[in-house]
């Protein structure tokens, strides 16, 4: 089973930003090929952001599990993410309005443009 590890330093999200990026309305993507080793060989090195000005804490943590959710559904498709990259996704206010089936599309298109 895979498992979701988060970044943690400063210098890690710095590096990821700097290289590949897809936008929507919803959300960003941001790519970066592994530079740091996950902790499991199958892990997938991905955060979720939120900046406060989206919302309080209630409507960043629902985009946050709305978003992890969507990943978590495309892990169990072969093929669907990269475990070679390592991922930020910032979340979008107009996230918290969109139901999961309208982000899972959108979503899919992002990581078939990293590839």
């Amino acid at each position: 089973m895979v498992k979701l590890e988060s970044l943690k330093k400063s210098n890690h999200f710095k590096s990821a930003l700097k290289e590949m990026k897809v936008h929507t309305d919803s959300f960003s993507l941001f790519a970066a090929k592994n530079f740091i080793k996950p902790k499991n060989k199958n892990d997938l090195l991905i955060s979720f952001v939120m900046k406060k000005k989206i919302g309080n804490a209630v409507k960043r943590n629902k985009i946050r599990r709305k978003l992890k959710a969507i990943v978590v559904k495309l892990l169990k498709k072969r093929g669907a993410i990269n475990k070679d990259y390592t991922y930020i996704v910032f979340g979008k206010s107009k996230a918290y309005k969109e139901k999961q089936e309208v982000l899972l599309p959108a979503m899919i298109k992002c990581f078939n443009k990293i590839k």
